[in-house]
Parts: structure tokens; C-alpha cells; sequence
């Protein structure tokens, strides 16, 4: 059986955001005190760039060593510890600041300013704390005594990992054991014996999808369909993989369409010899499984094909849209999954064999259900049905409908070595954002605009060096993963979904550390859980959240809906009444459509960066307070009764996104030009009775996308509205609303009445 985790697949980039943390002056200045052991810090940083060197060879190994999994599951647990007392300190010591600040803030200016903190200060804050210096203490000696390890587990420092061995593929094909893909194939066809082409170049054809859906199949039935056999005068096959090697490949082809062993080493001489060969010739060349998307490379191994015939075509299959981007395709064919019907079919084929399924009725539901895991991607269908035969009990049928994709026999299964290939050839800091979506419950359909948000909150975005935000390096990376087939889009293209096996896989590199409940029950919680999510429809009772409470350092707690809340308003109190017991390093918080009515106290919150109210009845009380002073997101869209917004809101100096859309605000709180970081805000509502003016604008440079200025009773014409002179209008785009209307054009600080 394989392992239960991969736990380690994405930690280097989580020392990352630790060794950058402890690199702020806020930090820094807290470690300079001399009464304080001015070691720590250096021994902290010593020990994580020291175990940080092996990550990559700890990856490899723990896939077949429990002894090295446990380990690096240690060792990202202590990591999670020493963030969160990183960014406790970073936290207390940014409100000393704010406080400070408040007596500075001009009115005029929109500006406040803060001035040193000392040790003392932020100590003093730290008063009712555990002490410190003696926590930190016990962080840095436990991630000393997982480093002293190294030498025993044999870890090789900055060694690359190795992608699991998988076979070539060849043009062979078992058409009596495809099933589905005539229409695809006579589609392609189409392209495939279509005349010549206008440009100068040999026309490709891409077919692109995840691991294990059939791009293979699909190009052997195209390359023996006997209209292409007729059609091109020459054909060649080539098995590419992740190494993309010109000579190798070019070698290949070269022996393909000569039929001949060739023993060239020159690769220049090679490929005059090809070209000679293609020269003029109709040929059909197969390159499957490509990974490479290097332009150069591509172009160079193009060089001796072009002699071929216009009308000559290459098709390719990749699991990646940028990869197949990159040979500017005549066409890119998104193989979609199997239907129901087909899948069955595939898997009785292999299940039942000579036999037929209405010989075997219950073993034909229980495998009707496991066709129905396997959500139409064709290995899937296989791999199961091959494991399955009438002679098998009804028993070991039902493990293989209950079991994950990792519980296969690994000499037997070949779908998560497949889909740990597309894993294996993310960069880190993709592998640590895939890693995160273990949390997203099966078949449910996800934003990505909140999930880029969640992404944020949680620290998987770098802060960007230029003029690009992190909500844009979260747009590249969320389309990277699109692109390389782990998101689909759904069914209304609206939203988003993985695949139920993409999912396995995000679960299995995650490990312990996220858990989502699963029909009703937790999967691998434990007390590493850091990242929790579950469907309220899912949940029948309170005694399922017993063991939440001794989740003493979660991070991400993520209730959702699929169904109307209203169907369990009880259920839904319970969970809000856990509110008061959640742990304080909480980063992101979602209560969207939940049966709440007010706020509790948020003030143990203090971590807290993204927190979604959305479509509930919350209303602010006076006097709340919200001292959430690293807040980054807050979504407050439809709270109809929700009708002012916290005094003072201000002080939220790190919020970026602020939605208060179909809210019924009359006003906004006073200083809120304080905002200076924010990005989005869905609509600003001008009051005469008090409030922000429309001058507090002025200060929201950053602002972006639409806005939405409302009960902008006393700006009547073009003249007045341009003294506002709104720095925001630079970047937003567009500002609409059903009353007066605002335009903001982007190359410029006018503004319309409409």
C-alpha cells in the first residue's frame, strides 16, 4: 500500500515565508533587546536554511519511508509553530504602532504617522502571554533535535527529486477497448486530412487534458484510423515525456519513418539526414507527452520537418494549455472526460470479461458506484476494473468504492503515479497553493476570485517587488493550474471544480495538515490539522465537532453550503456558537449563508486575514469593535440588515478588499481614508447626516476595478464632481450604480456624473 501522506511536498516555500518574516524590522527590533538571548534568532535561521537544504530529497523518500514521512510531518508542524509566534510578535508590535498613531492622525492630510517601538513596548503587550523568549526556546531546540536527524534518515542536501518511472507510450491500440471518443476522433479527423495550410509551417494539433484521460488513446486511434494511413505518405510516433531532449526525440522520428536502427551521434548531421528523408514527403508525426515549453527547444527540433509537405501534420498531447501554446497549434482540442455510459462500459470490459454484468447484479451496483468515482477519466475505469473479476467477493468490491486513489495496491494501480507526474512538475510554490485546495470538498464549485483571497490570507502569494499586486500573482498562478488541468472550469463556466481524483491527490500531498469532512465524517483529522473545511448538508449533528475543539492551531476554518442554509438553521448555530472557542492563530474564516445574527468578539482574532460574512443577517452594534489589525479581506455582500460599518474600521490599515455590495449602508465610518492598501471596494455610500466624504477617497491610490459611488445627492454637474480629484480613479475602471452614477476613466483623475 502506498503512504497515507505526502506531508513535506510543499514546506520550502513555508520556511520561505518564515525566514522572510523574521527578516522585518519589527522582528528584527523585538530580538535586539539585551536582555533577551540574542542567539535565538541566529540559531532559528541556521537551523531552517539547514533543513530547508534537504526538503527535496525528503520529498522523494517518504514516499516508500514512514520513518522520513514522519519526520518532515515534525518538522512542518514545529515550521507552523515558529510562523505563528513570528507573526504574533509582528502583530502586537503593529497595534503598539497603531495606538501610537491615533493621537497623529490628521484629518487633513489623511496621513498618520508612528514612531519607534521598543522592546518594552511591545513587551508590555506580551504581558498576560506565555513568556516569549521560553517559547521560542522551545521551537528552535525541537527543530535542532528534527535537524540532528538528517544524517540518520540519509537525506542528500539540495537534491532534485524524481518523477516516477512510467512506460513509454507506442502507436499500438486495442480499439474493441475504447469506448466514447468516435466523436472526438472523427472531429480531429477533420483538421487531420484538411488541406494545405496558408503559413508556412507544418500544422499542429494539440489535444490537451489531465493525466489519465485519454490524450494517448485518442492520438493511436487518429495515427491507425486507415483515412490517415491513406492520407500521409509517411508516419511516426514519439514518446516524449518530462526530458525533452532534441537529439533523442529528432533520433526517434528519424528511425520511425526509415524503419531503420541509426547509430548517429552528431546531432546536426542527424537532422540534415531527416530532412533529406521528409523533403516534399505528406507525413503524420505523433509527439506524446510533452511537457517542455521552451519556444527554443521546439522551434529547433521543427528545423529539419519543415521540409516536409504543407499538408503534413504534427499532433501532440500535453497535459498543459501553456505547453501546447507554445507550438501555436492549428488547433487545441480540450479532450473532455467520458460520459457515464462510456465509462461503464471501459470498466465492465476489464471487470466482468467473459462474462457479462447481468450475471452478477450485485456485483454490477457496486460497480456502477465505482464507475461513478471515477468521474469519466478512462485509467481510472481501467485500472479499477482490471483489480475486479466476478471471482472476487462482494466484500473486496466495496473496499475498492471506499478506498482513495493512495490505498490501491501500488503494483497494481497506475493513476496516482500518473497524476503525481502532473504534481511532481509544479514548482513550489504552486505544489503549496494545490496543496491548500485538499480543503475543497468533492464535486463542490469554487470562486476563484475567494480562493486567490484564501490563497493570500494564508500566505501562499509573495509580496511582489514591482507594480503587480499579489491578488494579480494569484490570477497567474490559479491560471497555471488551469492550465495544467488540475481546475475545470463548471458546468455554467461560472465557477470552478476538481476532479474527485485531483482531489485524492491534493489529499494525499497535504497529508494530516487539511482535512475536510467527507459524508459526515472528518478525514485525517488530527492535532497537525491546520486547514479545515466541511458542507453543512453533510453534517447531521453536533457531536461531529466534538474533536474540533482540540484543534488549538487552525488556521483556516471553512463551513459551506451547497444546498439553501435554511435547511439547517440549528446545525448552523452550533457551528457559529464554536466561534468563541476557535484558536486565536486562525487566518482565514468563512460564515457565508450561515443562520447568524450579530458578531461575536473578535478581538483573540488577531491573525485573522480573511473573514467572509456574506449573506447573513449580521448588523453591526454600536460601540463594536474590530481589531483585526491584519486583515486583508472582508466580505460583507448581501447582509441586508447590515446598515453601518465598524467606528473604527479605519485602523484595518492592511485591508485590500472590502465588499459591501447589497448591503443597506447609510454611510461610511469616519477616517476611512485611513484604508491606504485597499484594492477593491464594491460601493462608498455618501451620507449628509455624517459619515466619510467623498475627499476620503483621495487617499485610496490603490483602489481598482469597480466602484460604485451612491446618494451623491450634492455633486450636480461635471465641474464639481472633478474637485474631488480622486487618486483611486487612476486605477479603477469602471463606477456604476443604479442611482448617480460615477465614471472613472483609467488613464486619468476625471470624473462624470451620468
Amino acid at each position: 500500500m502506498l503512504l497515507e501522506t505526502l506531508g513535506g511536498a510543499c514546506l520550502s516555500p513555508l520556511v520561505q515565508v518564515l525566514l522572510d518574516r523574521l527578516a522585518v524590522p519589527l522582528i528584527i527590533n523585538f530580538f535586539q533587546n539585551p536582555d533577551f538571548d540574542e542567539t535565538l534568532l541566529e540559531r532559528l535561521k541556521t537551523v531552517l536554511l539547514t533543513v530547508n537544504a534537504v526538503i527535496s530529497d525528503a520529498e522523494e523518500s517518504e514516499i516508500t519511508n514512514l520513518v522520513v514521512k514522519d519526520w518532515v510531518n515534525e518538522l512542518k508542524d514545529a515550521v507552523y509553530d515558529a510562523d505563528d509566534l513570528s507573526c504574533e510578535i509582528q502583530t502586537i508590535a503593529l497595534h503598539c504602532q497603531l495606538e501610537d498613531a491615533k493621537v497623529n492622525w490628521d484629518q487633513v492630510t489623511g496621513q498618520f504617522s508612528a514612531h519607534h517601538q521598543s522592546y518594552e513596548d511591545i513587551k508590555s503587550k506580551l504581558s498576560n502571554n506565555e513568556d516569549i523568549e521560553s517559547r521560542l526556546e522551545k521551537i528552535v531546540k525541537r527543530l535542532e533535535s528534527l535537524s540532528k536527524k538528517i544524517d540518520l534518515l540519509n537525506l542528500k542536501r539540495s537534491v532534485a527529486r524524481k518523477p516516477p518511472i512510467m512506460l513509454p507510450s507506442t502507436s499500438l491500440v486495442d480499439e474493441s477497448e475504447v469506448f466514447g471518443r468516435g466523436k472526438d476522433k472523427e472531429e480531429l479527423l477533420k483538421s487531420l486530412l484538411a488541406g494545405t495550410v496558408a503559413e508556412n509551417r507544418i500544422p499542429v494539433i494539440a489535444i490537451v487534458g489531465i493525466g489519465g484521460v485519454g490524450k494517448t488513446t485518442l492520438a493511436q486511434l487518429l495515427y491507425n484510423d486507415s483515412r490517415a494511413k491513406g492520407h500521409f505518405s509517411l508516419r511516426a510516433w514519439a514518446h516524449v515525456s518530462e526530458e525533452f531532449d532534441v537529439y533523442k526525440v529528432t533520433k526517434i522520428i528519424f528511425e520511425s519513418v526509415t524503419s531503420k536502427i541509426c547509430n548517429l551521434t552528431d546531432l546536426n548531421i542527424l537532422q540534415v539526414r531527416l530532412k533529406e528523408v521528409l523533403t516534399g514527403m505528406r507525413f503524420l508525426l505523433v509527439l506524446d507527452d510533452i511537457w517542455n515549453g521552451n519556444f527554443i527547444d521546439w522551434d529547433f527540433m521543427l528545423s529539419p520537418l519543415k521540409a516536409g509537405h504543407c499538408s503534413s501534420r504534427i499532433i501532440v498531447t500535453t497535459r498543459n494549455q501553456n505547453v501546447a501554446s507554445t507550438m501555436k497549434p492549428l488547433l487545441t482540442y480540450r479532450l473532455p472526460h467520458l460520459s457515464d455510459e462510456a465509462c461503464w462500459e471501459l470498466f465492465a470490459k476489464h471487470a466482468f470479461r467473459s462474462s457479462t454484468p447481468e450475471e452478477h447484479l450485485i456485483l454490477k451496483r457496486i460497480g456502477e458506484d465505482i464507475v461513478k468515482k471515477c468521474k469519466g477519466l478512462p485509467l481510472a475505469a481501467k485500472t479499477l476494473g482490471g483489480l475486479l473479476h466476478p471471482e472476487v467477493e462482494a466484500e473486496e468490491w466495496h473496499a475498492i468504492l471506499n478506498s482513495k486513489i493512495w490505498d490501491l495496491p501500488k503494483d497494481k494501480s497506475s493513476i496516482l503515479p500518473s497524476l503525481l507526474l502532473s504534481y511532481y512538475d509544479l514548482p513550489p510554490h504552486l505544489k503549496r497553493c494545490f496543496a491548500y485546495c485538499s480543503i475543497i470538498p468533492k464535486g463542490f464549485e469554487f470562486e476563484k476570485e475567494k480562493l486567490i483571497l484564501m490563497w493570500m490570507a494564508e500566505e501562499l502569494l509573495p509580496q511582489p517587488m514591482d507594480k503587480d499586486k499579489m491578488e494579480d500573482v494569484g490570477v497567474i498562478y490559479f491560471h497555471e493550474l488551469v492550465s495544467r488541468s488540475f481546475f475545470q472550469l463548471s458546468r455554467d463556466n461560472q465557477c470552478f471544480v476538481m476532479h474527485d481524483l485531483v482531489n485524492d491527490l491534493a489529499q494525499f500531498v497535504s497529508g494530516e495538515f487539511c482535512c475536510k469532512f467527507e459524508y459526515g465524517k472528518p478525514c485525517g483529522i488530527s492535532e497537525k490539522t491546520r486547514h479545515l473545511s466541511f458542507l453543512m448538508d453533510q453534517i447531521n449533528g453536533p457531536e461531529k465537532f466534538v474533536d474540533l475543539q482540540e484543534l488549538k492551531s487552525l488556521r483556516t476554518f471553512l463551513p459551506l453550503s451547497s444546498s439553501n442554509p435554511s435547511n439547517y438553521p440549528a446545525l448552523s448555530n452550533i457551528v457559529c456558537n464554536l466561534w468563541l472557542k476557535f484558536p486565536k492563530h486562525l487566518r482565514a474564516l468563512s460564515f457565508a449563508y450561515q443562520a447568524i445574527t450579530e458578531l461575536p468578539d473578535l478581538k483573540s482574532l488577531v491573525h485573522l486575514r480573511y473573514l467572509d460574512l456574506s449573506h447573513t443577517s449580521i448588523a453591526v452594534k454600536s460601540g463594536w469593535k474590530c481589531p483585526l489589525y491584519n486583515l486583508q479581506t472582508l466580505l460583507l455582500s448581501s447582509c441586508h440588515k447590515l446598515t453601518e460599518l465598524p467606528a473604527n474600521i479605519g485602523e484595518l490599515i492592511n485591508l485590500r478588499y472590502l465588499d459591501v455590495s447589497g448591503t443597506n449602508l447609510k454611510k461610511m465610518p469616519l477616517e476611512f481614508g485611513r484604508l491606504k492598501g485597499l484594492q477593491v471596494l464594491s460601493n462608498f455610500v455618501l451620507s449628509t447626516d455624517g459619515g466619510s466624504k467623498i475627499n476620503e477617497l483621495e487617499e485610496l491610490s490603490h483602489l481598482c476595478r469597480k466602484l460604485s459611488i451612491s446618494k451623491l445627492e450634492y455633486v450636480d454637474n461635471a465641474t464639481d464632481a472633478s474637485k474631488a480629484n480622486l487618486k483611486g480613479a487612476k486605477n479603477a475602471r469602471s463606477c456604476h450604480h443604479w442611482g448617480s452614477y460615477l465614471l472613472f476613466k483609467s488613464s486619468t483623475s476625471q470624473i462624470w456624473k451620468i
